[in-house]
């Protein structure tokens, strides 16, 4: 089954690559696809899963749009930009 959660602060193909990476370390994740576009994660794992997945999302940075407001948006935003560098240092070490 897929899902796709809608979120906050995806700026580059960097953050795009933290979110897969991270999230098919999680059990029962069968694929991730990152529209950097759009904001929009689509995750092939069991619906049931969803909720651990978007709190992962968001302890990543990448609150789900429209869950966080003030001072945590700001953590948030920070969190999201040290994702982002990872990822980008990841994809230049891994091709």
């Amino acid at each position: 089954m897929s899902f796709s959660v809608s979120v906050e602060n995806i700026k580059c193909n960097g953050c795009a690559t933290s979110i897969r990476n991270k999230l098919a370390e999680h059990e029962g994740v069968r694929a991730v696809e990152v529209d950097v576009a759009e904001g929009r994660v689509s995750i092939d794992a069991d619906e049931a899963s969803r909720n651990d997945l978007v709190a992962a999302l968001a302890h990543m940075g990448y609150p789900e749009v429209g869950s966080v407001e003030g001072f945590k948006a700001a953590t948030s935003k920070a969190k999201s930009f040290v994702s982002c560098a990872v990822g980008r240092i990841d994809n230049m070490t891994h091709g």
